[in-house]
């Protein structure tokens, strides 16, 4: 996790045209909006998205083993890394990940927002990881259903349309469309 921490703090990387295009359709958007990601970086937020659940994490973050407190962090951690409230407490951060077999964050939060949803849209996802690869199955009747992505995944047949390509060419113009229909 060191390693992708620092990465994800090189200034090479940052949001592309889909976490822009997004931020500014929630900006712009009047009705409610939830961003959830199963993506563990900081693009969404640099990109000025607001309403975003992380469901799988955040790797700029680490969270205290004993309090649960959540704690925003850009440095290494190690067994030996000091609690920033106690430097006498040692190791008892971890990153504020979900790891294998961990239930993701803000599941009724997302079960909410599936199930009066108008509009769904999946993008850049494999299908394949769950629960994420169910929420589509959560929305109710009449919801508009949307899938993103380079290929068909198991889970195309649950959408009512399937848009390829990259998300960096396809969301910005996805979006203008919904923004205009609304």
């Amino acid at each position: 996790y060191n390693m992708r921490r620092s990465k994800i703090l090189s200034p090479e990387i940052a949001p592309n045209a889909a976490h822009q295009a997004l931020a500014d359709f929630e900006a712009s958007y009047a009705g409610e909006f939830l961003l959830v990601t199963q993506n563990v970086d900081d693009l969404h937020q640099r990109a000025g998205s607001k309403k975003i659940l992380p469901m799988h994490g955040e790797l700029l973050k680490v969270r205290c083993l004993d309090t649960g407190e959540v704690y925003d962090w850009r440095e290494d951690l190690n067994g030996q890394t000091p609690h920033p409230n106690d430097a006498s407490r040692l190791g008892r951060l971890r990153p504020h990940i979900v790891w294998f077999g961990e239930m993701p964050m803000g599941m009724e939060m997302i079960e909410h927002a599936a199930t009066s949803a108008d509009v769904f849209l999946a993008i850049g996802t494999s299908g394949v990881v769950y629960p994420a690869a169910g929420i589509v199955e959560w929305t109710p009747p009449g919801c508009r259903k949307i899938e993103v992505n380079l290929d068909d995944t198991p889970k195309s047949p649950n959408f009512d349309e399937a848009l390829r390509g990259k998300a960096s060419e396809v969301v910005p113009n996805l979006l203008k469309e919904l923004a205009d229909a609304t």
